[in-house]
């Protein structure tokens, strides 16, 4: 499948815009990369690239011709899982991006269960929020997203989506560690380490403090979860994340519900992009991802929401809340 090998140098220039990078990013001569772009553009009858000072740019028409490149490249993946399928080897390729919250714990554990069944299969995971995901999804660089606040699109099609709350979290030794739920109010006391604004857990966090009274001053701001993490073993510090995504270290960082009233709720999204056919091996992480967070949901009581659907504006007022991820 030589044309497929050449289809990809366009596919690689594309992507870093750069001949010399992409040649290195391939392992080929530069002036390979260069001869097969000339070849396609001459049977194409048109420029695939403008030729830049500084670098190579699409064209229209070569927007139009990598669309069919990342295409026929996903479609293949699909028809190579399925072989496999067929041969009873159980292997390929699992691509998804995730929020940052779950990369810590959860996703690790969901890979472990399922290699149990499925030991040859690989796995390459993206850490992004939801435009990152978007992103990659259109672009064909990833198969699944699994993301908080994944916003709804007309090209994405919404596998699953599970209710997540917002929590606090603190070291064990903090003042207000011995409490069984906590107030914002309550927060105010003391230093406030939260995610940048980029991240969806914050941005819903800023939201409820417009409505309400309650003014949280990070004393430091992130896009690293690992490092706010551990900002909570000084100072008396408290952040904020969503369940699925709080780490406790072994017991030293402890989570308490937030017990405000009408305190929003998120929702962790598994998606994909709408009609493509995903590979074997995908769907059927896919489908192992929806069951291990419906059983844990239903494990501690939160609510879980069933494939495509089912939205919840239900507030039980009772200190529930979203779990927040960068998204």
């Amino acid at each position: 499948m030589n044309h497929l090998r050449f289809l990809r140098y366009v596919d690689e220039v594309a992507r870093v815009g750069s001949i010399r990078q992409a040649a290195e990013r391939l392992h080929v001569a530069p002036s390979a990369v260069i001869r097969r772009i000339q070849d396609l553009e001459d049977e194409l009858g048109t420029a695939i690239f403008e030729r830049l000072p500084r670098g190579m740019r699409l064209t229209t028409a070569g927007e139009l011709f990598v669309d069919y490149i990342r295409s026929r490249n996903a479609e293949l993946d699909g028809v190579r899982s399925q072989i496999e399928e067929l041969k009873g080897l159980r292997r390929g390729n699992v691509r998804l991006v995730i929020s940052q919250a779950l990369a810590p714990a959860y996703l690790p554990q969901a890979v472990a269960t399922f290699r149990k069944t499925h030991p040859l299969v690989a796995f390459e995971v993206d850490v992004g929020d939801h435009v990152h995901a978007l992103t990659s999804l259109r672009n064909f660089d990833t198969d699944l997203g699994l993301v908080f606040n994944l916003p709804p699109d007309a090209d994405v099609e919404t596998i699953a989506q599970f209710d997540q709350k917002l929590v606090a979290v603190m070291h064990r030794d903090h003042p207000l560690a011995g409490q069984e739920t906590v107030r914002l109010r309550d927060c105010t006391d003391y230093p406030v380490v939260l995610p940048d604004r980029d991240i969806a857990g914050r941005q819903m966090l800023e939201r409820f403090m417009m409505r309400s009274s309650i003014s949280l001053r990070p004393l430091i701001e992130s896009n690293s979860f690992e490092f706010l993490r551990g900002c909570l073993y000084y100072d008396n510090a408290i952040s904020f994340q969503i369940d699925i995504g709080a780490v406790t270290d072994g017991g030293a960082v402890v989570v308490k519900d937030i017990a405000d009233r009408n305190f929003p709720r998120g929702k962790l999204v598994l998606a994909s992009l709408r009609n493509r056919q995903l590979p074997t091996i995908a769907h059927a992480f896919a489908e192992h991802i929806r069951q291990t967070l419906h059983g844990r949901q239903d494990g501690n009581g939160s609510e879980m929401e069933s494939p495509v659907g089912l939205e919840s504006d239900r507030d039980d007022g009772d200190g529930s809340q979203d779990r927040s991820e960068a998204a």
